[in-house]
């Protein structure tokens, strides 16, 4: 049993209120609406031991049994009350929502030290990116509040430490509260919603950084360095027996090889440890690859930068997706969750230098190629979870008449699967050689703007002009439905060698510590670049044109002027559908002119090799 848990929690405190979350009382209609969930396996651990039911600082969560977690209102008054409680804990806002709700930072430190300048590791904690998947908040204020009623393991540990918290990310969809929000979930009764304001889900938002929650976050990582970052959420799918489930970009596709090794041993061993001894089951990220059979086994997968841990990868920051299992009561994920935050910091207090070297390691990597995409390796891999089976719980397969189709049902026994096939996402999709310098166009102001909220560097070219690939698009295809706001598109294309006055452009070199997320922010190939979130989409539109009366003229002027093109021409002509087509014909001659114009399906980002 982890020592920071066995020991009592029994606190005293004068003078302090007691700040409560309200109790959902449920209709008996809506009772009788709530989805049925699967039988659950019986729990009970030690860490159980966390929880304290008397005094003035019980939490607003723990005074409802879990059943509830705090409002936006109720969260910052608790926030207040922390604050008040002890110098090492200040609180700030760090963004507005678009609605206008403020989105608030903790930072715990020794004597209330600043730590961006104190010179020790910093774990980043956020809660509620999904605002319904809360467990973070309720987990990180129990632990604060321990930390003030002077637990001594806590208090060693931020000696060593510094430890920020984000509680709500998501603040607007976390007041779109109640108990028909997550139907797959077992609590808070009053769960918000995954979305932000403007329908936008925040862990879809990690590259483009439209929401000015993400911006809030990309602030927090440059400005304050942390060396770990834990992005928690909830799961969505199959039932199994683990109740604590993260992962990260594996060794086996990544762009921070030196960190990988250092959270797949390390980090890995600790979290896994001290959850088991506090009578959790800590396991991988699970997604199944068939919703019918679970049996067919699981995807391993490489997040791209669209997602926290796809982004960490490519910044070369260590960050860890928490994925708490969703059919766990709520109190059982929060008290993991609580576990799992103060095992990192265990992580980072015994080991935090190594980490810091593995960090200087990968941003001093200069690789010749980097892959934007990853596919699923068609051949399973059955040795994954080495001599330990998955523990996963047994089910059954029924004719369902609503569906009229073939449906899992899980039993509520747990199962384990000794073999259970694992697809790995390692084969490389989109490979490209690294530019040694992009150039933008000074014009594309939101590309530079996001960019530099990135923390990518840029500067004015030292030359005046040179001679730079630029990419044509050969063929495009636009979704035909949005996308978190876009409407993306994906395209083939070809190089061209063009000469280019400079001055009208900022230039961006990869040479830096950020150039890897440069290559796959920029890079128009990669699936989560500027160019295939739509921010250059003004390539596809034309707004000069011709008329026949005065191109006809031309036309023949460009036949007796060049015999090379009246080959061209008379060889397309070979073509009936061309032969017969009038506007062809003089789409020919119009775009072999000096009129047509010579930026369309031109990506505007040029680059230096």
């Amino acid at each position: 049993m982890h020592k920071a848990i066995a020991r009592g929690r029994a606190r005293l405190f004068a003078g302090c209120l007691l700040a409560t979350a309200p109790i959902w009382a449920l209709t008996t209609q809506s009772q009788e609406l709530e989805a049925p969930l699967p039988e659950l396996l019986p729990w009970q651990g030690a860490s159980e031991k966390l929880i304290i039911q008397k005094g003035p600082w019980v939490t607003p969560a723990e005074a409802s049994g879990f059943a509830t977690t705090p409002d936006y209102q109720q969260t910052r008054a608790f926030v207040q009350r922390l604050e008040k409680a002890s110098p090492d804990i200040r609180a700030s806002d760090i963004g507005i929502s678009a609605s206008g709700r403020k989105i608030q930072l903790l930072t715990l430190t020794a004597g209330g030290s600043d730590p961006r300048t104190n010179g020790k590791p910093t774990l980043l904690v956020q809660a509620g990116i999904h605002s319904g998947e809360i467990d973070g908040k309720d987990a990180s204020f129990m632990l604060l509040r321990d930390y003030i009623g002077g637990d001594q393991a806590l208090r060693q540990l931020i000696q060593q430490v510094n430890l920020l918290i984000i509680p709500i990310l998501n603040v607007d969809g976390h007041e779109r509260a109640g108990p028909f929000t997550r139907m797959n979930q077992r609590g808070p009764d009053n769960a918000g919603w995954r979305t932000n304001s403007n329908n936008l889900n925040l862990n879809r938002d990690y590259a483009k950084l439209d929401t000015p929650e993400l911006r809030a976050v990309m602030d927090i990582v440059n400005e304050y360095k942390p060396s770990l970052y834990l992005d928690v959420h909830v799961t969505d799918g199959e039932d199994y027996q683990y109740d604590i489930t993260y992962g990260y970009n594996g060794s086996f596709a990544t762009d921070s090889p030196s960190i990988a090794k250092w959270l797949e041993t390390r980090l890995q061993t600790t979290l896994d440890t001290n959850l088991a001894k506090a009578g959790h089951i800590p396991g991988p990220l699970i997604f199944g690859v068939n919703s019918k059979s679970f049996a067919d086994g699981i995807n391993h997968w490489t997040a791209s930068p669209r997602f926290s841990n796809g982004l960490g990868d490519l910044r070369h920051l260590p960050t860890v997706l928490v994925e708490n299992h969703s059919l766990k009561p709520y109190r059982q994920r929060v008290l993991g969750t609580y576990v799992l935050i103060e095992a990192s910091l265990q992580a980072l207090a015994e080991d935090g230098k190594q980490l810091q070297k593995a960090i200087a390691a990968d941003q001093q990597r200069r690789p010749e190629n980097q892959v934007l995409a990853w596919s699923t390796n068609k051949t399973p891999d059955t040795t994954v979870f080495g001599k330990t089976p998955f523990k996963g719980i047994d089910y059954k397969k029924e004719e369902n008449p609503i569906t009229g189709d073939e449906q899992v049902v899980w039993l509520g026994k747990a199962k384990d699967y000794p073999a259970l096939p694992v697809f790995i996402d390692n084969v490389k999709s989109v490979e490209v050689r690294v530019p040694k310098a992009f150039f933008i166009p000074k014009s594309e102001t939101l590309v530079l703007e996001r960019l530099k909220a990135h923390g990518i560097e840029s500067t004015e070219p030292a030359q005046k002009a040179g001679t730079l690939t630029q990419l044509n698009v050969d063929d495009h295809h636009f979704a035909t439905e949005p996308f978190e706001g876009h409407f993306r598109v994906s395209a083939t294309f070809s190089e061209d060698q063009v000469d280019r006055n400079l001055a009208d452009y900022v230039k961006v070199s990869t040479d830096q510590p950020l150039g890897k997320l440069a290559v796959a922010l920029l890079d128009p190939r990669g699936p989560d670049s500027f160019f295939q979130w739509g921010f250059f989409n003004g390539i596809f539109q034309r707004t000069e044109y011709y008329e026949p009366y005065a191109l006809v003229p031309l036309a023949e002027k460009m036949l007796e002027a060049d015999p090379a093109l009246k080959k061209e021409f008379e060889k397309k002509l070979q073509d009936k559908n061309f032969a017969g087509d009038p506007r062809a014909r003089l789409e020919f001659f119009y775009q072999n002119s000096p009129y047509y114009d010579q930026a369309y399906l031109k990506y505007p980002v040029l680059m230096a090799y």
